[in-house]
């Protein structure tokens, strides 16, 4: 069960964030020659984005229990895909076009031989341990020579 709270009229006021976001073609471009990949999911992965101090009172909700407001980026606000995907290339804006694509809260590593692999995913998990960013291991893909990668969030409209 996920909690979803209706901010359908927070949505309405909202000024909207059109994060450009890469084409899959210039992604594909970067796989050429790459014959090992990983691929992680992060965990819950808007809950890992905490909410601006002066921005947690617009999440507030009640129910018979009482009164709450989230700290982290719930389901629902019409800029979370936008501020999800602008933190996850702040976060790998060094490597990506090099050996990182991200999409959303999936991140895939790929390298053209195994000795690269390994450097390429201990940098990136290095980096996940810094930014306090945790995957879902039973939805990741170590070391293996083909991955099925949703591009469907890289599209960038037009």
């Amino acid at each position: 069960m996920r909690l979803c709270i209706d901010y359908r009229q927070l949505n309405r006021v909202t000024v909207k964030n059109k994060y450009p976001l890469s084409r899959i073609d210039d992604l594909l471009d970067q796989l050429k020659g790459a014959i090992t990949f990983s691929k992680i999911d992060l965990r819950s992965g808007y809950w890992q984005l905490r909410i601006a101090e002066k921005d947690i009172s617009k999440t507030a909700f009640c129910t018979r229990y009482g009164h709450y407001e989230f700290l982290v980026m719930p389901f629902g606000l019409t800029n979370a895909p936008a501020a999800f995907m602008a933190l996850m290339n702040r976060t790998f804006q060094e490597y990506m076009d090099q050996f990182v694509i991200v999409s959303i809260d999936d991140i895939l590593v790929y390298s053209k031989n195994r000795e690269e692999h390994e450097q390429h995913l201990r940098i990136l998990l290095q980096i996940l341990k810094e930014k306090e960013l945790y995957a879902k291991l039973s939805k990741c893909e170590f070391w293996v020579n083909q991955v099925v990668f949703s591009l469907e969030a890289c599209v960038y409209p037009g």
